[in-house]
């Protein structure tokens, strides 16, 4: 683990997980958090549906995303997971013992995984650091049941333009301009938001002759009429 720590210890001292605990303590944490680390290459399955929930990942480097497949084989995205984020928390924290989702790199990617018994049952009370981990984790699980409200309010317009305008405005807020890369090719974006590809791909044709914004694949660029 040392040499990872040293390739991707910037990565994690970034993390929400680790905030509050120092650089040089890090590496001592990890270990009692069984951590190691893997690399994927792009579409490789990280964890199957119905794999066990032993663990809590971070996307190293790469990105990922977490699918699930309705009764019919349809599949949608329900998040995509860029580098320096953890994946899974939530699923540990409910003690849901088997995985309802499919987890895929979307890119080549590198993972720590850590063992979600050792963080959330450990015993050693002298460990200074505990609480310091369960703190972060709580804000983690909420902040992302903040994101997941986002999407269902994305899902919840009635049009296709509708909701992608209103994803295309969350992310030049949350990217602090009006010109933004998105996660998501053109599939994945109609399978996170729910819709037909090509009705999608008319819409955004529409807009783009309407001026009201620029496209070139994962590239938008909204504008002002």
């Amino acid at each position: 683990m040392s040499k990872n720590f040293a390739s991707y210890g910037t990565v994690l001292q970034k993390n929400p997980l680790f905030h509050g605990i120092p650089h040089a303590e890090l590496p001592c944490v990890l270990e009692k958090l069984k951590a190691h680390t893997r690399h994927y290459t792009k579409e490789e399955t990280i964890r199957h549906c119905g794999d066990a929930v032993n663990f809590i990942g971070i996307v190293l480097q790469g990105d990922i995303h977490i699918l699930q497949d309705d009764y019919y084989g349809n599949r949608s995205i329900t998040a995509s997971v860029s580098a320096g984020a953890l994946f899974a928390e939530a699923f540990a924290c409910a003690d849901i013992t088997e995985l309802p989702a499919t987890i895929v790199a979307a890119t080549d990617c590198h993972i720590l995984t850590i063992s979600s018994h050792a963080l959330l049952h450990a015993t050693d009370e002298s460990w200074t650091y505990h609480t310091v981990l369960i703190r972060n984790l709580l804000g983690i699980v909420a902040r992302k049941n903040m994101y997941l409200n986002r999407k269902l309010k994305y899902t919840s317009h009635k049009t296709t333009a509708e909701k992608l305008l209103a994803y295309l405005n969350d992310q030049a807020k949350e990217k602090g301009t009006n010109a933004f890369y998105i996660p998501f090719n053109r599939q994945q974006l109609a399978d996170y938001l729910g819709v037909e590809r090509s009705a999608m791909s008319a819409e955004i044709s529409r807009l783009a002759s309407l001026g009201l914004l620029e496209t070139r694949r994962s590239y938008f660029k909204l504008l002002k009429p």
